[in-house]
């Protein structure tokens, strides 16, 4: 049975974080081998398709039911690099592992008395979900771990995510109120060692039942089964369709001041982008990373006559990711205004610039 913590939502009056950004998928249903697939993808549109939520793979199921093919190629393929993810795509910023953890080859990980062990996915264990409503949600049935993932996605949201000492504390209190036998229980902390096509550090995986499960076969397929699941095949010269993704947002590698970035974002694409949520956070932060300056410049504009910051879309600033000592209401404004930026390392916070310098720049195109 599952027992939910409530966590009540603060509403700011003008703010939304409702905001959704998806890719936009394309079904190529012509046969070609996985390399030239990724170049034409690469050519036409960004990328062989990257998945980073269920959300993102209901759009791509839509995209590929009507072509009626077994298999389809995925940007995703496997590499001598692993490396820990969260199953709900969040960054890895924080992990709590108990002395001596992580040892051996083991690639899931549960919580016991508020520290990390990694163990054999394969183990069953009770579980925590997180729901985007209602918060944690403890979960006693014994499931192993790709089945508990696959629980908390048709129920909730995804399986719980840890993102600094404090999430800690609160799942660790949270799991001792609810579990009287003081038995290990999984979270979301994985690791594999398989890489998108485009760099992106998207940790969803959709794996079949049994998937992947052949270490020489390192390129990964959608599946002709209902839920459209994926399967890893080995890298040869098979011909089969594929799937690109074309990103919402692209990240314009020419250095240019943030009144410039932003004509040239009207002009070519919509406009500087807006982060008005942790979810578009995430998705500034995957494409950040392919930036040439240390900042980027977001469409984060500050008045000094009102003394506010203010998205040029017209939005409300509500979410906020500042860095320390930045993006306050009393900003120096002589020489000249001050503009926000992501930076494009460490923690990816937000900064204030003066208007005038010259960076790269994130444009959206929806």
């Amino acid at each position: 049975m599952a027992q939910t913590l409530y966590i009540p939502l603060l509403l700011i009056a003008l703010c939304s974080i409702s905001e959704c950004v998806q890719r936009q998928y394309h079904f190529i249903n012509e046969g070609r081998n996985q390399t030239e697939a990724q170049k034409y993808c690469r050519e036409k549109y960004t990328d062989l398709a990257t998945v980073d939520n269920m959300s993102d793979m209901n759009q791509l199921i839509k995209s590929v039911n009507n072509g009626g093919v077994e298999n389809i190629w995925i940007g995703l393929q496997r590499t001598s690099v692993y490396k820990w993810h969260w199953s709900s795509g969040d960054p890895v910023l924080f992990l709590n592992w108990t002395s001596g953890e992580p040892a051996g080859s083991n690639e899931c990980t549960v919580m016991h008395n508020g520290q990390w062990i990694n163990e054999a996915c394969s183990n069953t264990r009770f579980f925590i979900c997180y729901n985007m409503s209602t918060g944690l949600v403890f979960v006693d049935q014994m499931m192993n771990w790709r089945d508990a993932q696959s629980y908390c996605r048709q129920n909730h949201t995804d399986l719980v995510s840890v993102r600094n000492q404090n999430e800690n504390q609160q799942l660790e209190k949270f799991i001792n109120d609810r579990n009287s036998s003081g038995a290990e229980v999984w979270i979301g902390l994985f690791r594999d060692s398989w890489q998108w096509s485009d760099q992106s550090n998207s940790s969803f995986r959709y794996w079949n039942t049994g998937e992947p499960n052949n270490v020489e076969e390192s390129c990964a397929v959608i599946g002709k089964n209902p839920q459209r699941g994926w399967a890893d095949v080995l890298c040869d010269g098979r011909k089969i369709p594929f799937v690109c993704h074309e990103d919402k947002l692209i990240v314009i590698q020419q250095n240019l001041s943030w009144s410039e970035a932003l004509r040239y974002c009207r002009q070519n694409h919509v406009d500087l982008v807006s982060v008005q949520s942790v979810e578009m956070q995430y998705k500034v932060m995957n494409v950040v990373k392919l930036a040439s300056t240390e900042a980027v410049w977001l469409g984060l504009r500050h008045s000094c006559a009102l003394g506010i910051w203010f998205w040029v879309s017209g939005q409300t600033v509500c979410y906020q990711n500042w860095a320390p000592g930045n993006g306050t209401s009393e900003e120096d404004c002589e020489p000249t205004v001050r503009s926000g930026a992501v930076q494009s390392g460490g923690n990816q916070t937000w900064i204030s610039r003066p208007e005038t310098d010259r960076l790269n720049f994130i444009c959206r195109n929806y």
